[in-house]
This record gives structure tokens, sequence and C-alpha cells, in this order.
């Protein structure tokens, strides 16, 4: 009997030392900015509890309005806005992007002038798991055009419970006697008080207002993610000498077509696409093929198309020409362009010398289509 004392006052302890049991898990969310800074409690200057990555996952144990307590892999709990998580179905469609991605071809490297974010959406409040530093590439795959509108969070987390309403009747419903309708009107009360409505004059209503437009690219980064960044704010790494002739239309796309040496300096031979006017859901408007002259040493002009809807991707291929028994293989291009009766048709280019010609013209199998992206529908 006296040894089954001490076993039951240390089992008592143990369960006082125990502590609070772990908050339940009401959902998972994944962190969208690059770096995330996890406080005790609600107000910038609570203290941090923990410093989390993009794409960290966490799990949702509490909501008050638009903030959410989380808890990490590690166990840190602590606060934060709800516009800073991902849903996991928003995270799978990164990683799906990315892989996608992985496989479409360049459009041009792209560097900025100053640090410009990464946004895991084509909305400039979606969150920013990225900084592009000044003289950093990375590649251009994709355009879009997005309203800026409100950016919508996905719900993550059940909103708060509000707390039960106290049934029954109160005292003062039990005091307070019922009062009978008031007595209506005769049908004869409007020429009873002589007046007369005047009719107004209908008013015109204000137009609304348009609502703004951002151009995004899709940007793939040299760990291989991708997001969207301001397409105003990106800068095509072509040559200086060779951007000087795009006449104030932004390049969306260059491509090198070989190279010359003159007199010890190589300089190569250069296809781009660019666009006038800005807000337009076609990626470019003409596309420009210039060559280094040797004899004027400078570049010139070679072919040229201009008052096109033109859409990535812009490829770089071999092209076989000519039919019987010796056919030719020329370097080539193709590219996607919607013709007035807005079908897109894929047309084909060989090129040489100051030579280029259309040798090909095929038409994409749904309207609206271009061959580019698993993941745009414009």
């Amino acid at each position: 009997m006296f040894r089954a004392v001490p076993i039951a006052l240390l089992a008592l302890l143990l369960g006082c030392s125990s502590g609070p049991g772990r908050a339940p898990t009401t959902g998972e969310a994944y962190v969208g900015p690059a770096t995330l800074k996890l406080r005790q409690e609600l107000g910038p200057r609570a203290a941090e509890t923990a410093t989390l990555k993009h794409g960290d996952r966490v799990e949702i144990i509490q909501r008050r309005r638009r903030f959410v307590k989380v808890r990490t892999v590690a166990g840190a709990e602590g606060w934060t806005d709800l516009g800073q998580l991902l849903t996991p179905a928003q995270m799978n469609e990164m990683n799906r992007l990315a892989r996608r991605a992985a496989e479409l071809p360049s459009q041009g490297a792209a560097t900025v002038l100053g640090a410009l974010n990464v946004h895991t959406d084509p909305h400039r409040q979606a969150p920013s798991f990225y900084r592009i530093r000044e003289g950093e590439l990375v590649d251009v795959i994709d355009h879009r055009v997005a309203a800026r509108t409100p950016y919508e969070t996905q719900d993550l987390a059940p909103p708060p419970s509000q707390p039960p309403r106290k049934s029954g009747r109160s005292r003062d419903d039990e005091l307070r006697l019922p009062q009978p309708p008031p007595p209506r009107p005769p049908k004869n009360w409007l020429p009873m008080s002589g007046w007369t409505p005047n009719p107004e004059p209908p008013t015109e209503q204000p137009a609304a207002k348009p609502v703004p437009l951002d151009d995004w690219n899709l940007v793939r980064l040299p760990d291989g993610r991708v997001g969207w960044a301001l397409a105003a704010m990106l800068r095509m790494n072509i040559p200086d000498e060779v951007a000087q002739y795009s006449e104030g239309r932004r390049i969306t796309s260059y491509f090198s077509l070989g190279e010359v040496d003159d007199n010890g300096q190589i300089k190569r031979h250069w296809l781009w696409t660019t666009s006038s006017k800005a807000n337009e859901p076609y990626d470019f408007d003409s596309f420009r093929y210039f060559r280094w002259s040797l004899r004027s040493h400078r570049y010139e002009t070679a072919y040229i198309e201009r008052h096109l809807k033109g859409y990535y991707p812009v490829t770089l291929h071999p092209v076989q020409v000519g039919a019987g028994r010796r056919p030719r293989t020329m370097s080539g291009f193709s590219l996607t362009v919607e013709e007035a009766d807005g079908t897109r048709y894929r047309r084909t280019y060989v090129y040489e010398s100051y030579v280029v010609r259309l040798v090909s013209k095929t038409r994409l199998a749904e309207p609206g289509s271009s061959e580019r992206t698993g993941w745009t529908t414009r």
C-alpha cells in the first residue's frame, strides 16, 4: 500500500507538467511572399515568433477578421495577414506552371533598371515571392493584360464564429403593448392637397470610369520558378545599337540570327517583335529582321511587317523547302498572327542574307489559341 502512494504522486506531477494541448487545425496554407514574419500577437510591434520563406507549409489554427494564426512545421505559432498566404490549389498551380514553363521557349532575356517584384498572379497586390535585381536576367515567356481591380484573396479558413444570440423574450418585450397599425390615407388625398407634381428633367448618368489595365510578363527565374512582373518595368537585353531603332515601341521579343566578323568586331543579325500600344491583348504588332552590313558598317532592315496581331511563341528552327528529289534545308522562324476574320495562323518564314520569304501558313486547330500556353486563355 505504501508503494502505491509514490507511484500515484508521480503520475499526478507528470500530468500537471504536460501543459495545454495543441490547438486544432482548421486548414492549411503556403507562404506567398519571399519572406514572412509571424507575430506573437496582432500588431506591428508584437514580438516575432518565426520567419518563413516562400512555399513553406503552415497550419491555420485561428482567425480574426482578415488575420490568421498559423503553426509552422517546427511548431512555432504566430499571426499573419490572410492575403500573404496561398491555398494548396494555388501552390500546386504555381508548381505546375513552373513545370510547363520549363518546356516553353524563351522570347528573350530581360533585365531591370531598378529592383522589380515578381508576383504569384498578374496583380499588383498579389504576394511577391522574388525581387529581380538590377542587371539580373530573366526569361520572358508569356504576356497578359489584367485589370487593376481589388485583389481577391482565397478563403483559407472559416470566418470566426459569432456568439449565439440569447433566445426568449426580454422583459422590455413583455412590457411593450401591441400597437394598432396607422390608418391609411384616402384614395383622393393628392387632389385634396392641391399639390401638382412638376416632372423633373431626366438627369444623365455619369459615364463609368474605365478600369485601369496593366501589361504583365510571365518570367522564368534563374532557379526555374516562374511569376508575373510588370512588363513596363522590364527591358529586353538587346544591344543599344539595335534597340535605338525601336522608334519608341516596346520590344516584346528578340532573337539572334547569326553573326559576322567586321574587321575583328563580332556583329549579330537580329529578329525582334515590337508593340506600339500598351494594354493590347496581342503580344506584338510588328516584327523586323536586322542585318549588319559589312559595306556600310551599320544595321539595316532586311524585312519588316507592320499592323499585325501577333502572339507568342516566336521560334527559330530549320525549314525544309522545295519538292522532289532535292529538298533544301534553310534557316527559318515561325510566329502566330491573327487575321481580319479572327482566325489565327502559324506562319513560317525562311531567311538567307537579305531575303526573307513566307513558305507556309497553317491554321490553328482552335480559334483564339496560339500553340504556346497550357494556362493562358485570351
